[in-house]
């Protein structure tokens, strides 16, 4: 398996209305320094079920989303978040 592989597996298992910061997504990917790797390897995805707008920044901000679903990552975690 590879790297991109193992990084949306980990995207894949984050629960609606939770995050992962990019840092966390590589170390559980099996490489904790590869978080940029891990930007740009959700910003390619297409696959529009890997929920790649729940990967935020250390800091806590949103950072950026490539936007397949039409919306704002804001607007999807804002959903997500009040979701039952």
């Amino acid at each position: 398996m590879t790297f991109t592989d193992r990084v949306l597996s980990v995207v894949r298992a984050i629960p609606k209305g939770k995050t992962m910061t990019y840092k966390e997504v590589a170390k559980k990917a099996g490489n904790e320094n590869a978080a940029r790797a891990v930007g740009h390897i959700v910003k390619r995805n297409t696959d529009k079920t890997i929920p790649c707008h729940r990967v935020i920044r250390s800091d806590g901000s949103l950072g950026g989303y490539n936007n397949l679903l039409g919306k704002s990552k804001g607007e999807l975690l804002q959903k997500e978040k009040n979701w039952r």
